[in-house]
């Protein structure tokens, strides 16, 4: 009885060992380390803050106690929103008008907002068409909105970010796309966009770590906003047909998530249980704070590759047989 004990226990230690052996050498490895990133008593300023996720997340770091700035290019929208705000919490917030496409503007407005300790870069537009079909202003449009507009909130915002001396951990988070982790028929401009902010967001973090300002990228499913009811006026049918498999979230849902991933510290911010498969699917070289997490996407990648395949045979099938219908 005792051999057979030591037997199984051998064989459990032998089946336990590489499992552990590799948490340790990823609790050793995994950089940067985790951090906490504070809300309350902390500026927060949300540009595209008028409305859909903007204003869920203005309303949620104001309940959370922050000093909340919104930036959009409508002035009325704006105000309607602070109302909105106001009533559901109390707070009153800071409004800017300021088009992200302006640098001037939006410097302008950074520098009347004062130090910000977390940037949420967070406007974008999308407007769905194949690329043949697209007028070049359109692309030009979501290019100079989702990702330059970035680049001059971001360049506004750093002067300030750097010199907040002893205030605690900053954040940087960019609001991408699931458009921003997988390509999807009708995207081809959106995705490019949203995909160029991982390479931006990479990058940012390492010129940023010495200043203790941590980056975030957050990857929102199509989410019930205004925004979205005329996206799908203009959706080409196949976009529909292939995007159909992932239902919308509620603003206030994604809001959550991402406010919570930011104070975390996370780099990449999956908002639903797809999200969080197609992030371990696009890990690549990406920072993970979390060698729990690193475990699991080093352990689950390939797998998940190959189920990617089978959605791959599921959308370009879709694409045959509706170019086939198209013909008859």
């Amino acid at each position: 009885m005792a051999d057979a004990s030591f037997a199984y226990l051998s064989f459990l230690l032998l089946l336990l060992l590489p499992p552990l052996a590799l948490l340790l050498i990823l609790y050793l490895i995994v950089r940067p380390r985790p951090v906490r990133v504070p809300i309350k008593n902390r500026h927060v300023f949300i540009t595209g803050g008028s409305s859909g996720i903007g204003l869920a997340l203005a309303r949620r770091a104001a309940s959370e106690g922050a000093r909340v700035s919104i930036l959009a290019r409508s002035l009325s929208k704006l105000e309607e929103a602070r109302e909105s705000i106001r009533l559901a919490t109390g707070i009153d917030v800071a409004v800017f008008a300021a088009d992200v496409r302006d640098y001037g503007a939006v410097r302008k407005a950074v520098e009347e907002a004062g130090p910000i300790d977390v940037l949420i870069v967070n406007q974008g537009v999308f407007v769905p068409q194949e690329i043949e079909k697209q007028e070049m202003d359109e692309v030009r449009f979501m290019v100079d909105i989702n990702l330059i507009g970035s680049f001059h909130v971001i360049k506004a915002a750093l002067p300030g970010m750097k010199d907040r001396g002893n205030r605690g951990p900053g954040s940087i988070a960019l609001m991408s796309s699931q458009g921003g982790q997988v390509g999807i028929y009708g995207y081809t401009a959106y995705s490019a966009s949203k995909f160029a902010l991982r390479g931006l967001a990479e990058s940012l973090q390492q010129e940023l770590i010495s200043q203790d300002i941590h980056v975030s990228l957050i990857f929102p499913p199509d989410t019930d906003t205004p925004g979205l009811a005329e996206e799908n006026k203009k959706r080409p049918q196949l976009t529909s047909i292939i995007a159909a498999s992932s239902g919308a979230m509620k603003a206030d849902v994604v809001a959550k998530k991402a406010l919570n991933g930011i104070k975390s510290g996370s780099f990449v911010i999956p908002c639903n249980f797809e999200g969080l498969l197609l992030s371990i699917a696009t890990a690549g070289l990406s920072p993970q704070r979390s060698f729990l997490m690193a475990f699991v996407e080093v352990v689950a990648a390939g797998p998940i590759r190959f189920l990617a395949l089978f959605f791959h045979w599921d959308w370009y099938g879709k694409i045959e047989k509706w170019h086939a219908q198209q013909k008859q």
